[in-house]
């Protein structure tokens, strides 16, 4: 279970370019819940955005990664928490088959120096899960979700040999 969640640190630290506006996806026609997207269960860009936010919250409070955010957390004008925010909501929106489309830095890229550690990168997916559980997302669907990002903790963690995920 670690391992799949060894991977939003990334998209939250990850510099935002730009974005394509996302909106809900009401084009389903089979409402069964094996033919509905991980975005539609749950529940589109709305719920995304509101876990997203939760999440940040937690973040900002985690006291073992925090500093990371520290910059976009203090910019008063909030327009970095905004990006933050957006950068979140796209990415996720993106990857749980909804119709937004994520621009920013390759995870890479955007993390690379930063000497990401696997213990700092599972507080980070702790504090999503912890999103999550608050606001009632279904077990199923955190999983689902966690399993689809799980893959990026590789080229986010950085214990010096490029196998912090291992």
């Amino acid at each position: 279970m670690r391992k799949f969640i060894s991977f939003l640190l990334p998209i939250a630290i990850v510099a935002v370019i730009s974005f394509q506006s996302c909106g809900e996806d009401n084009t389903m026609n089979n409402n069964t819940p094996s033919a509905q997207t991980l975005y539609t269960r749950l529940g589109g860009n709305t719920a995304i955005d509101t876990v997203v936010a939760v999440f940040i919250n937690n973040v900002a409070a985690d006291p073992q990664i925090n500093f990371f955010f520290a910059p976009v957390l203090a910019d008063t004008s909030g327009v970095r928490y905004r990006l933050l925010r957006q950068n979140l909501v796209q990415q996720i929106c993106m990857v749980t088959g909804g119709p937004c489309l994520y621009m920013g830095k390759d995870m890479r890229t955007a993390h690379g120096g930063m000497s990401i550690t696997i213990a700092q990168f599972n507080a980070l997916v702790n504090d999503l899960v912890m999103a999550m559980t608050t606001l009632g997302v279904a077990q199923t669907e955190q999983n689902e979700l966690l399993a689809i990002l799980g893959p990026l903790c590789g080229d986010i963690v950085d214990n010096g040999n490029g196998t912090g995920c291992q």
